[in-house]
């Protein structure tokens, strides 16, 4: 018989022992550091501690929760990641519930209706990033269908000494730093080596940038707030292990020596139980697994992060012999065949088919413990939403708009919204519902769907789901990489019932941040570059082209523009140009950038004074750490101009350079980043 979400999780027939559980959680800043041997850096905190306290609750009871922000000049806020709620409890600033300001404290009360793990986190710009997040459970009012002998939460996260905000910045600089520190920046000797020249030359020529699968480097990976942490566990027991992906940007395998994973919750609600070797959690998402301890010993169970750039370490029981998990193999950058593999099995799944080594999310198998179809009365509404963006300008989008362009979905009611969900990016997106809990479903319609309130859309891949619009209110729909959300790829479920003067007021999720940035170059006979403020589409610049080889006389040519970007390969824009060069003057113009095919940069301009402009550049990565540049243009008032060089990457800031530009002559330096 089918059943609404509602009857489905969240009757409560032990209502009458409901309770009333009082928490205080104090964010606040201090020295902090995941391992002793690593210098402290300032981070948030909650209780003291990060993660944050577990918060335990049944169901029926009712939480109320004190938050206190003891930070000296940030608002902070609270969500609570997966809770059924009002809306006015969700803790979205601005949004749904006011930011809580420097020395406030702000009460949450909201009933517990559902069981399951879940987790809080800061929605107030990238503290989360910096440590703002905890964990929930929420325990059944008679206790866990299936038993274990212990149960266990774990909070996987990544860390950055970085500051997020220098993190955002880089990233939206297009710069190459964090894929080399993983050592998956891809190059030409990099492609000779793999035996994947074609593949290479092949993606150059569709334009395409280098895939990375991650966007930031870490210096750690964590369990609990630390690298590797010890369970207690003896031979012959069963432990529950509640795995929560509180990270910011990294998905991770989960793999244990005992064998198979056993999962038996996703994103809260029950599931048939599943044996999985190998489990990919995304950002946002949690399963409950069972494990057995086989025997004496200490048995890992692994957390690699999916670009293969490191892991924490989760180890049960004690002593010898220590039983490490299996190596998750590195992925390679240059080719997508274990992606292709993992698709394949997924969509035509066999019950005795081997599992993929790098496997995708295990939606495909996983099977509600009831039936989940909604009522077959309801309306329905099928949505569209292509996941858009551009990994070098660091834009991402929904249908190629972004949070502050086209921040609302209007929905009524009462209907049944199925969202198709198409990737058109080389990168995995987590998807995130608040308030509501979705079916993942896939063309077979199975009345027992998964729920999830997080779903993981791989490269070039495409997800279903449907939810019922069920609540009222404003509710967020977002990329929980946390500087994808940023960058853009948010939205809000907006109820109608509000009324048609009614706007979501979206806070941060709808800000397009401006970021400065510089790069250029000091050498023994001419300087260049270009300092740039840039948001979400427009660049504001000033390109400078230095010469001093005279020493009686410095050539100049400055150019102080505004550029539009229109998509991945194509930029309008127009400037002044200021320029001391012989029978040149002074001008205004105008033009067009343009991205050819194997990744060369072309541009086409027109001046005041009636001159055309129109030039080539092309840079190559002969290694991770030495690249090749050049670049000719032909103007019709100055004529040929044309320069290269060569650069050798020494830190994320500097590199050595040589250059030989037809103007100036020929000399070295340094280049400078920031």
């Amino acid at each position: 018989m089918k059943t609404t979400l509602i009857t489905l999780l969240f009757l409560c027939p032990f209502a009458a022992q409901a309770a009333e559980v009082d928490y205080a959680l104090v964010i606040d800043e201090a020295p902090w550091s995941p391992d002793p041997a690593i210098r402290p850096v300032t981070a948030l905190t909650v209780n003291g501690s990060l993660p944050g306290p577990t918060l335990r609750f049944r169901v029926g009871d009712t939480a109320r929760i004190q938050v206190t922000n003891r930070l000296a000049r940030e608002e902070t806020s609270v969500h609570w990641h997966g809770i059924l709620l009002p809306n006015a409890q969700d803790g979205v600033p601005h949004l749904t519930t006011p930011p809580i300001a420097p020395g406030a404290t702000h009460t949450f009360t909201f009933p517990l209706t559902h069981a399951g793990t879940y987790w809080y986190h800061s929605h107030t710009g990238l503290q989360e990033q910096r440590g703002v997040y905890g964990s929930i459970v929420v325990e059944p009012r008679g206790g866990e269908p299936i038993r274990a002998d212990r149960d266990v939460v774990v909070v996987l996260s990544d860390w950055t000494r970085e500051r997020p905000e220098e993190v955002m910045r880089t990233l939206h600089r297009g710069s190459d730093w964090y894929a080399f520190r993983k050592g998956t920046f891809q190059s030409l000797a990099g492609a000779i080596r793999a035996g994947a020249l074609a593949d290479y030359l092949e993606r150059e020529r569709s334009r395409m940038p280098a895939m990375d699968i991650s966007d930031v480097a870490y210096d750690a990976f964590l369990a609990n707030g630390r690298p590797a942490i010890d369970l207690p566990a003896q031979p012959g027991e069963t432990v529950r292990l509640r795995f929560i992906n509180a990270g910011a940007s990294t998905y991770f395998y989960l793999q244990s020596a005992t064998g198979p994973l056993r999962i038996v919750a996703a994103d809260g609600p029950a599931v048939r139980p599943l044996p999985v070797q190998r489990l990919l959690i995304g950002m946002a998402e949690t399963y409950d697994v069972l494990v057995t301890v086989p025997g004496p010993g200490t048995w890992e169970i692994r957390a690699t992060a999916q670009d293969g750039s490191g892991h924490a370490t989760i180890r049960l029981g004690s002593g010898d012999p220590r039983h490490p998990a299996p190596e998750v193999p590195a992925p390679d950058p240059y080719r997508m065949d274990d992606h292709l593999m993992a698709a394949l099995e997924e969509s035509d799944p066999e019950p005795d088919a081997p599992e993929p080594e790098r496997p995708l999310s295990p939606y495909a198998r996983l099977r509600a413990v009831e039936n989940t179809a909604f009522a077959s009365h309801l309306p329905r509404r099928e949505i569209e939403l292509r996941l858009t963006g551009d990994m070098e300008r660091y834009l991402w989008s929904f249908n190629d708009q972004t949070a502050s362009e086209d921040g609302v979905i209007p929905i009524r009611r009462g209907e049944v919204l199925r969202l198709t969900l198409i990737n058109d990016t080389m990168m995995h997106h987590p998807l995130h519902l608040h308030g509501h809990f979705f079916r993942v479903i896939d063309e077979r319609e199975r009345p027992d769907a998964p729920l999830k309130h997080t779903v993981d859309v791989p490269p070039m891949g495409t997800r279903v789901i449907e939810f019922e619009a069920s609540e009222s209110g404003d509710w967020l729909f977002h990329c929980h990489l946390l500087y994808h959300m940023h960058a853009g790829m948010a939205r809000v479920f907006s109820y109608q019932e509000q009324g048609p003067d009614h706007v979501p007021d979206l806070g941060d999720h709808a800000h397009d941040p401006l970021h400065f940035m510089i790069d250029g170059s000091a050498q023994t006979h001419m300087t260049m570059g270009m300092a740039m403020a840039r948001d979400s589409r427009n660049d504001y610049y000033a390109m400078w082209d230095i010469g001093y080889e005279d020493p009686h006389h410095v050539h100049y040519e400055i150019d102080l523009g505004w550029s539009r970007y229109i998509d991945p390969n194509l930029s309008a824009g127009f400037g002044a140009r200021l320029t001391n060069h012989h029978d040149e003057r002074d001008r205004a113009f105008a033009g067009i950038d343009y991205r050819l095919p194997y990744l060369v940069d072309s541009f086409v301009q027109v001046d005041s004074r009636g001159d055309f402009r129109i030039g080539l550049g092309k840079s190559i990565a002969l290694t991770d750490r030495l690249g090749l540049f050049g670049g000719v243009h032909y103007d019709t008032g100055s004529e040929w101009e044309w320069t290269a060089g060569a650069e050798w990457l020494l830190t994320k800031q500097l590199s050595l350079i040589s250059q030989y530009h037809s103007d100036h002559g020929f000399g070295g330096g340094l280049s400078f980043r920031f």
